[in-house]
Protein backbone atom coordinates (compact mmCIF):
# COMPACT_ATOMS: atom_id res chain seq x y z
CA UNK A 1 0.00 0.00 0.00
CA UNK A 2 0.50 1.67 1.51
CA UNK A 3 0.61 1.63 2.59
CA UNK A 4 3.28 -0.03 3.96
CA UNK A 5 4.09 3.76 1.77
CA UNK A 6 4.57 9.87 -4.79
CA UNK A 7 6.05 16.46 -9.71
CA UNK A 8 7.20 15.21 -12.81
CA UNK A 9 4.28 16.27 -10.68
CA UNK A 10 4.17 13.90 -7.93
CA UNK A 11 1.68 10.72 -2.61
CA UNK A 12 3.69 7.88 -0.92
CA UNK A 13 1.75 5.00 0.14
CA UNK A 14 3.72 5.18 -1.93
CA UNK A 15 5.15 7.15 -2.75
CA UNK A 16 5.66 5.84 -4.98
CA UNK A 17 7.05 3.55 -4.38
CA UNK A 18 5.95 4.15 -0.67
CA UNK A 19 8.40 7.46 -0.18
CA UNK A 20 7.52 9.09 -3.93
CA UNK A 21 4.54 10.94 -2.40
CA UNK A 22 4.67 14.41 -3.93
CA UNK A 23 3.15 16.58 -6.60
CA UNK A 24 0.55 18.61 -7.61
CA UNK A 25 -1.41 18.35 -10.74
CA UNK A 26 -3.60 21.34 -12.06
CA UNK A 27 -7.07 19.25 -12.84
CA UNK A 28 -7.52 19.03 -16.48
CA UNK A 29 -9.56 21.63 -18.01
CA UNK A 30 -12.12 20.04 -20.42
CA UNK A 31 -10.29 17.08 -21.10
CA UNK A 32 -12.00 15.25 -24.47
CA UNK A 33 -14.46 12.00 -23.27
CA UNK A 34 -11.72 10.20 -24.48
CA UNK A 35 -8.47 11.26 -22.84
CA UNK A 36 -10.67 11.04 -19.89
CA UNK A 37 -11.03 7.22 -20.34
CA UNK A 38 -7.36 6.74 -20.99
CA UNK A 39 -7.06 8.55 -17.84
CA UNK A 40 -9.32 6.27 -16.02
CA UNK A 41 -7.77 3.52 -17.36
CA UNK A 42 -4.43 4.11 -16.25
CA UNK A 43 -5.37 5.19 -12.79
CA UNK A 44 -6.39 1.84 -12.82
CA UNK A 45 -3.12 0.23 -13.88
CA UNK A 46 -1.29 2.60 -11.85
CA UNK A 47 -2.57 1.43 -8.39
CA UNK A 48 -2.64 -2.17 -9.30
CA UNK A 49 0.94 -2.04 -10.36
CA UNK A 50 1.21 -0.80 -6.81
CA UNK A 51 -0.51 -3.45 -5.24
CA UNK A 52 2.04 -5.93 -7.32
CA UNK A 53 5.42 -4.15 -5.63
CA UNK A 54 3.39 -4.36 -2.06
CA UNK A 55 3.28 -8.15 -2.77
CA UNK A 56 6.63 -8.25 -3.72
CA UNK A 57 7.59 -6.58 -0.79
CA UNK A 58 5.45 -8.89 1.34
CA UNK A 59 7.21 -11.62 -0.37
CA UNK A 60 10.80 -10.36 0.16
CA UNK A 61 9.98 -9.47 4.16
CA UNK A 62 10.23 -13.52 4.76
CA UNK A 63 13.47 -13.21 4.71
CA UNK A 64 14.74 -9.57 4.74
CA UNK A 65 14.43 -6.79 7.19
CA UNK A 66 12.11 -4.01 6.64
CA UNK A 67 14.69 -1.63 6.17
CA UNK A 68 16.80 -3.59 3.71
CA UNK A 69 13.35 -3.55 1.32
CA UNK A 70 13.02 -0.33 2.45
CA UNK A 71 16.23 1.26 1.53
CA UNK A 72 16.22 -1.25 -2.47
CA UNK A 73 12.96 -0.34 -3.05
CA UNK A 74 13.57 4.17 -2.63
CA UNK A 75 16.62 3.35 -4.41
CA UNK A 76 15.39 1.65 -7.57
CA UNK A 77 12.16 3.52 -7.58
CA UNK A 78 14.72 6.57 -8.64
CA UNK A 79 15.80 4.97 -12.10
CA UNK A 80 12.48 5.36 -13.67
CA UNK A 81 11.32 8.74 -11.80
CA UNK A 82 15.16 10.48 -12.54
CA UNK A 83 15.23 9.38 -15.99
CA UNK A 84 11.48 11.29 -17.10
CA UNK A 85 13.20 14.09 -14.96
CA UNK A 86 16.07 14.03 -16.79
CA UNK A 87 14.05 14.78 -19.85
CA UNK A 88 11.72 17.55 -18.51
CA UNK A 89 14.23 20.24 -17.18
CA UNK A 90 17.05 18.69 -15.76
CA UNK A 91 19.23 19.62 -12.77
CA UNK A 92 17.82 22.82 -12.74
CA UNK A 93 14.25 21.71 -11.37
CA UNK A 94 16.32 19.99 -8.60
CA UNK A 95 17.38 23.37 -7.04
CA UNK A 96 15.50 24.31 -3.72
CA UNK A 97 15.93 26.78 -0.88
CA UNK A 98 13.48 25.15 1.51
CA UNK A 99 16.26 21.83 2.11
CA UNK A 100 14.80 21.67 5.74
CA UNK A 101 11.25 20.95 4.70
CA UNK A 102 12.36 18.43 2.10
CA UNK A 103 14.19 16.65 4.92
CA UNK A 104 11.01 16.75 7.20
CA UNK A 105 8.88 15.60 4.24
CA UNK A 106 11.32 12.80 3.58
CA UNK A 107 11.70 11.81 7.15
CA UNK A 108 7.71 11.08 7.04
CA UNK A 109 7.57 9.45 4.33
CA UNK A 110 10.31 6.70 5.69
CA UNK A 111 8.06 6.34 8.74
CA UNK A 112 5.17 6.01 6.52
CA UNK A 113 6.97 3.09 4.23
CA UNK A 114 8.79 1.57 7.13
CA UNK A 115 5.50 1.09 8.84
CA UNK A 116 3.57 -0.24 5.98
CA UNK A 117 6.12 -2.74 5.04
CA UNK A 118 6.41 -4.00 8.42
CA UNK A 119 2.60 -3.99 8.41
CA UNK A 120 2.57 -6.17 5.03
CA UNK A 121 5.06 -8.70 6.57
CA UNK A 122 2.58 -9.19 9.23
CA UNK A 123 -1.24 -8.84 7.99
CA UNK A 124 -2.77 -9.85 4.62
CA UNK A 125 -2.27 -7.33 2.64
CA UNK A 126 -5.89 -6.87 2.86
CA UNK A 127 -6.57 -6.63 6.26
CA UNK A 128 -3.23 -4.25 5.79
CA UNK A 129 -5.11 -2.03 3.41
CA UNK A 130 -8.46 -1.35 4.92
CA UNK A 131 -6.57 0.43 7.58
CA UNK A 132 -4.02 2.52 5.28
CA UNK A 133 -7.96 3.66 3.76
CA UNK A 134 -7.83 5.66 6.72
CA UNK A 135 -4.94 8.06 5.22
CA UNK A 136 -7.86 10.60 3.73
CA UNK A 137 -9.67 11.14 7.06
CA UNK A 138 -6.69 11.85 8.79
CA UNK A 139 -5.41 14.74 6.19
CA UNK A 140 -8.54 16.06 6.97
CA UNK A 141 -8.34 16.37 10.27
CA UNK A 142 -4.72 17.39 10.30
CA UNK A 143 -5.12 19.36 7.67
CA UNK A 144 -6.84 21.93 10.20
CA UNK A 145 -3.89 22.37 12.84
CA UNK A 146 -1.25 21.77 10.42
CA UNK A 147 -2.37 24.22 7.24
CA UNK A 148 -5.40 25.75 9.37
CA UNK A 149 -7.46 24.95 6.56
CA UNK A 150 -11.20 25.11 7.35
CA UNK A 151 -13.50 21.84 7.82
CA UNK A 152 -17.42 22.13 7.91
CA UNK A 153 -19.60 19.76 9.96
CA UNK A 154 -19.99 17.34 7.32
CA UNK A 155 -16.69 16.48 6.20
CA UNK A 156 -15.98 16.10 10.20
CA UNK A 157 -18.97 13.73 9.70
CA UNK A 158 -17.20 11.68 7.62
CA UNK A 159 -14.08 11.86 9.70
CA UNK A 160 -15.69 10.75 12.82
CA UNK A 161 -17.94 7.55 11.42
CA UNK A 162 -14.77 6.82 9.32
CA UNK A 163 -12.59 6.45 12.56
CA UNK A 164 -15.96 4.24 13.40
CA UNK A 165 -14.56 1.97 10.77
CA UNK A 166 -11.38 1.71 12.22
CA UNK A 167 -12.02 0.41 15.56
CA UNK A 168 -14.10 -2.04 13.50
CA UNK A 169 -11.32 -3.34 12.15
CA UNK A 170 -8.92 -2.91 14.95
CA UNK A 171 -11.74 -4.13 17.86
CA UNK A 172 -9.92 -2.86 20.89
CA UNK A 173 -11.50 -4.55 23.93
CA UNK A 174 -12.58 -7.54 22.09
CA UNK A 175 -9.48 -8.68 20.76
CA UNK A 176 -5.85 -8.02 21.16
CA UNK A 177 -4.56 -5.34 18.59
CA UNK A 178 -1.48 -7.02 17.10
CA UNK A 179 1.75 -4.85 16.36
CA UNK A 180 0.87 -5.22 12.48
CA UNK A 181 -2.22 -3.00 12.93
CA UNK A 182 -0.86 -0.60 15.00
CA UNK A 183 1.71 -0.70 11.85
CA UNK A 184 -0.77 0.16 9.52
CA UNK A 185 -2.26 2.84 11.71
CA UNK A 186 0.74 3.83 11.88
CA UNK A 187 1.76 4.12 8.00
CA UNK A 188 -1.81 5.99 7.54
CA UNK A 189 -0.95 8.94 10.10
CA UNK A 190 2.55 9.58 8.89
CA UNK A 191 1.42 9.33 5.19
CA UNK A 192 -1.32 11.69 5.58
CA UNK A 193 1.59 14.17 8.02
CA UNK A 194 3.76 13.78 4.69
CA UNK A 195 1.16 14.40 2.29
CA UNK A 196 0.00 17.73 3.75
CA UNK A 197 3.87 18.14 3.53
CA UNK A 198 3.99 17.90 -0.15
CA UNK A 199 0.89 20.23 -0.51
CA UNK A 200 3.20 22.78 1.05
CA UNK A 201 6.17 22.12 -0.76
CA UNK A 202 4.40 21.61 -4.02
CA UNK A 203 3.75 25.59 -3.77
CA UNK A 204 7.27 26.53 -4.73
CA UNK A 205 8.93 23.09 -5.46
CA UNK A 206 8.69 21.16 -8.25
CA UNK A 207 7.92 17.52 -8.49
CA UNK A 208 11.35 16.08 -9.07
CA UNK A 209 13.13 17.79 -6.76
CA UNK A 210 10.60 16.44 -3.94
CA UNK A 211 10.82 13.17 -5.03
CA UNK A 212 14.24 13.12 -4.87
CA UNK A 213 14.62 14.37 -1.72
CA UNK A 214 12.30 12.26 -0.15
CA UNK A 215 14.14 9.39 -1.73
CA UNK A 216 17.55 10.12 -1.03
CA UNK A 217 16.24 10.67 2.68
CA UNK A 218 15.09 7.49 2.53
CA UNK A 219 18.29 5.55 1.29
CA UNK A 220 20.55 7.44 3.27
CA UNK A 221 18.75 7.05 6.44
CA UNK A 222 18.02 3.13 5.49
CA UNK A 223 21.43 2.90 4.06
CA UNK A 224 22.79 3.59 7.37
CA UNK A 225 20.97 0.64 9.03
CA UNK A 226 22.48 -1.90 6.55
CA UNK A 227 25.81 -1.87 8.38
CA UNK A 228 24.10 -3.09 11.25
CA UNK A 229 22.07 -5.72 9.90
CA UNK A 230 21.62 -7.21 6.25
CA UNK A 231 20.59 -10.31 4.87
CA UNK A 232 22.67 -10.62 1.37
CA UNK A 233 20.59 -11.86 -1.20
CA UNK A 234 20.51 -14.12 -3.43
CA UNK A 235 20.83 -13.36 -7.09
CA UNK A 236 16.38 -13.95 -7.72
CA UNK A 237 15.74 -11.78 -4.75
CA UNK A 238 17.99 -9.09 -5.53
CA UNK A 239 15.84 -9.10 -9.10
CA UNK A 240 12.69 -8.97 -7.04
CA UNK A 241 14.32 -6.12 -5.10
CA UNK A 242 14.95 -3.96 -8.23
CA UNK A 243 11.76 -5.12 -10.28
CA UNK A 244 9.73 -4.17 -6.67
CA UNK A 245 11.28 -0.36 -6.84
CA UNK A 246 11.07 0.23 -10.74
CA UNK A 247 7.68 -1.22 -10.59
CA UNK A 248 6.91 1.54 -7.88
CA UNK A 249 8.60 3.95 -9.91
CA UNK A 250 6.62 3.34 -12.81
CA UNK A 251 3.42 3.18 -11.21
CA UNK A 252 4.10 7.00 -10.07
CA UNK A 253 4.79 7.74 -13.82
CA UNK A 254 1.43 5.79 -14.99
CA UNK A 255 -0.09 6.96 -12.72
CA UNK A 256 1.14 11.15 -12.67
CA UNK A 257 -0.10 10.48 -16.52
CA UNK A 258 -3.52 9.54 -15.42
CA UNK A 259 -3.86 12.63 -13.30
CA UNK A 260 -2.97 14.65 -16.51
CA UNK A 261 -5.85 13.58 -18.84
CA UNK A 262 -8.48 12.85 -16.17
CA UNK A 263 -9.94 15.20 -13.01
CA UNK A 264 -8.70 13.43 -10.00
CA UNK A 265 -12.47 12.65 -8.65
CA UNK A 266 -12.40 10.46 -11.14
CA UNK A 267 -9.15 8.61 -11.03
CA UNK A 268 -8.80 8.48 -7.05
CA UNK A 269 -11.77 6.28 -6.64
CA UNK A 270 -9.90 3.44 -8.23
CA UNK A 271 -7.44 3.50 -5.73
CA UNK A 272 -10.18 1.11 -3.22
CA UNK A 273 -9.74 -1.10 -6.24
CA UNK A 274 -6.34 -2.29 -4.19
CA UNK A 275 -8.18 -4.27 -1.82
CA UNK A 276 -9.77 -6.13 -4.41
CA UNK A 277 -5.91 -6.78 -5.93
CA UNK A 278 -5.24 -7.63 -2.44
CA UNK A 279 -7.89 -10.59 -1.82
CA UNK A 280 -6.92 -11.59 -5.07
CA UNK A 281 -3.06 -11.68 -4.84
CA UNK A 282 -2.90 -12.57 -1.01
CA UNK A 283 -4.83 -15.65 -1.79
CA UNK A 284 -3.20 -16.88 -4.48
CA UNK A 285 -0.13 -16.42 -3.43
CA UNK A 286 0.64 -16.19 0.24
CA UNK A 287 -3.33 -18.05 1.02
CA UNK A 288 -4.25 -15.13 3.15
CA UNK A 289 -8.00 -14.33 2.93
CA UNK A 290 -8.91 -11.00 4.84
CA UNK A 291 -10.75 -10.95 8.32
CA UNK A 292 -14.59 -10.12 8.08
CA UNK A 293 -14.23 -7.47 10.32
CA UNK A 294 -11.60 -5.72 8.34
CA UNK A 295 -13.72 -5.89 5.20
CA UNK A 296 -16.82 -4.22 7.20
CA UNK A 297 -14.44 -1.54 9.14
CA UNK A 298 -12.70 -0.73 5.58
CA UNK A 299 -16.23 -0.48 3.73
CA UNK A 300 -17.33 2.15 6.04
CA UNK A 301 -13.76 3.82 5.84
CA UNK A 302 -14.48 3.82 2.25
CA UNK A 303 -17.54 5.08 2.44
CA UNK A 304 -16.28 8.08 4.59
CA UNK A 305 -13.21 8.74 2.21
CA UNK A 306 -15.87 8.83 -0.73
CA UNK A 307 -18.30 10.95 0.88
CA UNK A 308 -14.91 13.56 1.54
CA UNK A 309 -13.87 13.22 -1.95
CA UNK A 310 -16.97 14.30 -3.07
CA UNK A 311 -17.04 17.24 -0.59
CA UNK A 312 -13.72 18.15 -1.93
CA UNK A 313 -14.86 18.00 -5.25
CA UNK A 314 -17.83 19.76 -4.94
CA UNK A 315 -16.30 23.03 -2.83
CA UNK A 316 -13.86 22.98 -5.94
CA UNK A 317 -10.78 21.66 -4.66
CA UNK A 318 -8.39 19.66 -6.04
CA UNK A 319 -8.55 16.52 -3.51
CA UNK A 320 -6.78 14.14 -2.27
CA UNK A 321 -5.18 11.68 -5.05
CA UNK A 322 -3.69 9.06 -3.06
CA UNK A 323 -4.17 6.66 -0.53
CA UNK A 324 -1.45 4.91 -0.63
CA UNK A 325 1.33 5.65 1.65
CA UNK A 326 3.83 6.40 -0.85
CA UNK A 327 1.86 7.40 -3.96
CA UNK A 328 0.78 10.75 -5.65
CA UNK A 329 -1.34 13.16 -4.16
CA UNK A 330 -2.66 16.30 -5.32
CA UNK A 331 -2.68 19.28 -3.45
CA UNK A 332 -5.23 22.35 -2.51
CA UNK A 333 -7.70 24.39 0.16
CA UNK A 334 -10.35 23.05 1.99
CA UNK A 335 -13.47 25.77 2.79
CA UNK A 336 -15.20 23.79 4.35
Amino acid sequence: MAPPAASLPIATPALTAPTLAAPTLAAPALAAPSAISVGIGLGALAFALFTVMDTMIKWLSAGYPVHQLLFSNALFALVPVMAVSARRGGLARLRTRRLGLHLLRGLTGMASGFLAFYAFSRLPLADAYSIIFATPLLITALSVPILGEQVGWRRWSAVGVGFVGVLIMLQPGVAPVGVGSLAALGAAGASALSILLVRKLSTTESTASIALYSNLTVVVGMGALLAFDTVVPSLVDLALMAASGLIGGTALLVLIGAYRRAPAALVAPFQYSQMLWAIVLGFAIFGDLPEQAKLLGAAVVAASGLFVLYRETTLGRRPTASLHPGAPAANGRSQS
